[in-house]
């Protein structure tokens, strides 16, 4: 199972969604507080600046479309002010003129309606985890430990008690890219690592490395699936 945090867990990413259409605010508020995020939502860009003054948040997702100040005038306003909270726009609109028009507003990313909303997590996943490079270098650990077993990031080793563990290459790779940083959701186009890999061919992938650190796999402890976003490796 995985263990959902508090909602008032302070610690946890915050995501302000703006959109005047109730129902996708709620959509997107009840699947991302699945998707154990810190979740707000504002009706329109007065309401958000409001928010704004309440709260710190790590990504806004913003519609283009709304009464009063468009997504796109709130972007401009925003970054005029020297605020760099990143930004996902989300808009009816999908041709190469609009999009170019978001970029140009500040905007980091754009997607139209209608979208998947596991299409929104990825992207959101990607703005942020480039927000944190920005900031700073993330070093990952030299080793990870979980259970009895310990991976040594750098050498690609897998250790069982002393005795290692025989992997393939794509195997320590993806146990290299859920250990940069443990207990974050790590989703498929990740674990693929831009290679031309399928999300099936990355689930038997897995599955193999279940086999080897799960007591049983088809129950795992550590290497665990977060529907809808991908997998973690649960290190506590």
């Amino acid at each position: 199972m995985v263990k959902h945090m508090s909602l008032n867990d302070e610690t946890m990413t915050h995501i302000l969604i703006v959109d005047d259409d109730t129902r996708i605010r709620n959509l997107l508020r009840k699947y991302l507080l699945d998707n154990n995020y810190r979740v707000t939502t504002a009706e329109n860009a007065a309401d958000a600046e409001q928010k704004m003054l309440l709260f710190d948040f790590d990504l806004l997702v913003l519609d283009v479309m709304m009464p009063g100040l468009t997504g796109l005038e709130f972007t401009k306003k925003l970054r005029k002010g020297e605020n760099t909270v990143p930004i996902l726009l989300l808009t009816a609109k999908s041709d190469v003129e609009h999009r170019i028009e978001g970029f140009g507003a500040g905007a980091d990313d754009y997607l139209p309606k209608p979208f998947d909303p596991k299409e929104l997590l990825l992207r959101m996943q990607s703005i942020l985890r480039r927000s944190v490079t920005e900031e700073a270098v993330i070093e990952p650990p030299e080793e990870v430990q979980f259970g009895e077993f310990v991976f040594r990031h750098a050498r690609g080793e897998l250790l069982r008690n002393d005795t290692r563990v025989t992997l393939t290459t794509r195997e320590i790779e993806v146990l290299r890219c859920l250990t940069n940083e443990p207990g974050r959701i790590v989703s498929r186009i990740e674990l693929a690592d831009g290679e031309d890999i399928s999300e099936r061919a990355i689930d038997v992938q897995v599955n193999r490395l279940r086999r080897k650190i799960e007591a049983d796999p088809r129950d795992p402890i550590y290497l665990q699936t977060v529907r809808g976003s991908g997998y973690v490796l649960r290190t506590d």
